[in-house]
């Protein structure tokens, strides 16, 4: 089976326990008023990618690098406009900086969605080894982290995260487990 096929397998057995998860991120972030989507290509996210290009209500382009991203929806907020990011774990390396200098000093809700590699199965050193970072750096910098792996939780653990980082002006980020999205794999 090819990479596409073994992905597609996966994902249709999420699909056949009701809605797929990101038809779920998308109703979430257009409920909240998300109008902005900035992304660093990721073939986890693709189906909410392509979800939200065909949807008229979004503003959605690919950024060059991860903190370019942060920096656009940063300046989005500043400028009264909801956004978010996604992207995968080893992108999220490169935003600490931005993050502690920019994101949680301004007090901006950023909105962190990261398909989270590196376990489960990670063929790729470099997503393993940013995956164990991962998470203590978020925890360093007093940033809200949700590990989400549960199809059942997606709507409210979004809902109530962004709803609590715009009231308290506080960036979150949502890690999406492979056992939600069914993550990357390669034939072996």
């Amino acid at each position: 089976m090819s990479e596409s096929g073994a992905q597609t397998a996966e994902v249709s057995a999420h699909e056949k326990a009701g809605t797929p998860w990101h038809e779920i991120v998308l109703a979430s972030l257009k409920s909240n008023n998300v109008k902005l989507v900035v992304y660093v290509p990721d073939r986890v996210f693709t189906p909410l990618i392509k979800a939200i290009h065909d949807d008229p209500y979004f503003i959605t382009f690919a950024a060059t690098r991860e903190e370019e991203a942060i920096g656009i929806v940063t300046g989005a907020w500043m400028g009264g406009m909801r956004g978010a990011v996604l992207m995968q774990t080893s992108g999220f390396a490169t935003i600490p900086n931005a993050l502690a200098s920019l994101v949680c000093p301004s007090q901006i809700p950023a909105l962190i969605f990261v398909s989270e590699r590196g376990t489960l199965g990670e063929f790729n050193l470099g997503q393993a080894m940013v995956c164990k970072t991962m998470r203590p750096v978020l925890d360093s910098l007093g940033v809200e982290t949700h590990t989400i792996t549960r199809i059942d939780e997606l709507a409210f653990i979004i809902d109530r995260s962004i709803k609590q980082a715009v009231a308290t002006l506080a960036p979150v980020t949502f890690i999406l487990s492979p056992l939600l999205t069914g993550g990357k794999v390669i034939k072996q």
